[in-house]
C-alpha cells in the first residue's frame, strides 16, 4: 500500500548510490546475494536473541535489495537478475518468521507457521497474477521499472519489513502481531484473487 507513495522520494538516491556501485565493478547479482546474505544473518541474530542487529541487518538487507535493481539500470538489466531477485526476498520473507520460530517453537510455533501460510497464499496470489499479467503483455511502472507485473495490496514490501522491525522490537508479542499480519496478508491475497477474476475473466 505504502510502496508506491515512497518509490519518488526513495528511487533518486538509490539510482545515484547504484550507478556508483556499478561504477565500482559491483553487479547487480552480487549486490543481490549480499541482500540475501544481510537476511540470513538477520534471521541468525534473532535466534541469538541480538535485535538491534537484526534491526540493522533487516535494513541493511533491504537497502541492497533497493540498489541492486539500480545498479542493473545503470550496467545492463537481465530476466535472470530479477528472477534471482524475486527468490532471494522469499527467502528473506520467510527466513525472519522462521527465526523467530526457532527462538521459541513452542510459544510461536502455531503463529509462526500460519504466519508463514499466509505469505506462502499471498506469494501464490502475487506470482500467479504477474504470470497472466506477462501473457496478456501487461506493464506498470507504479512500484518502479521491475522484471515482473507488480500488484499493489495492503500489505506490501514497506508494510513487511516494517512489521519485522516491530516483531524485533517487541519479541513478547509475536503471536498476537504474527496472528494479526497473517490475517491482513490473506485478505491482500484475496483482494488479488477478485482483481484477477475481473482481469483475466475470459
Amino acid at each position: 500500500m505504502l510502496d508506491r507513495h515512497l518509490r519518488p522520494f526513495i528511487d533518486p538516491p538509490l539510482n545515484r548510490l547504484g550507478a556508483g556501485m556499478a561504477q565500482l565493478g559491483l553487479s547487480a547479482n552480487q549486490v543481490t546475494l549480499i541482500g540475501l546474505a544481510f537476511a540470513l544473518a538477520a534471521a541468525a541474530a534473532i535466534i541469538a536473541q541480538l535485535f538491534w542487529l537484526a534491526i540493522a541487518l533487516i535494513l541493511a538487507s533491504r537497502l541492497a535489495d533497493g540498489l541492486d535493481g539500480a545498479v542493473a539500470r545503470a550496467t545492463q538489466v537481465s530476466d535472470f537478475g530479477g528472477y534471482l531477485d524475486i527468490v532471494c526476498d522469499y527467502v528473506f520473507y520467510a527466513a525472519i518468521p522462521l527465526a523467530f520460530i526457532a527462538l521459541d517453537p513452542g510459544a510461536h510455533g502455531v503463529a509462526g507457521a500460519f504466519l508463514l501460510l499466509s505469505f506462502y497464499v499471498n506469494a501464490g496470489s502475487f506470482l500467479g497474477f504477474a504470470v497472466l499479467a506477462e501473457k496478456k503483455q501487461m506493464r506498470s511502472d507504479a512500484h518502479g521499472v521491475k522484471s515482473l507485473y507488480f500488484t499493489g495490496g495492503l500489505l506490501e514490501g514497506t508494510e513487511t519489513i516494517g512489521f519485522f522491525i516491530l516483531l524485533c522490537l517487541f519479541p513478547g508479542w509475536f503471536v498476537p502481531l504474527a496472528l494479526g499480519f497473517g490475517m491482513l496478508c490473506l485478505i491482500t491475497a484475496f483482494a488479488r484473487v477478485v482483481l484477477a477474476a475481473k482481469v483475466f475473466r475470459d
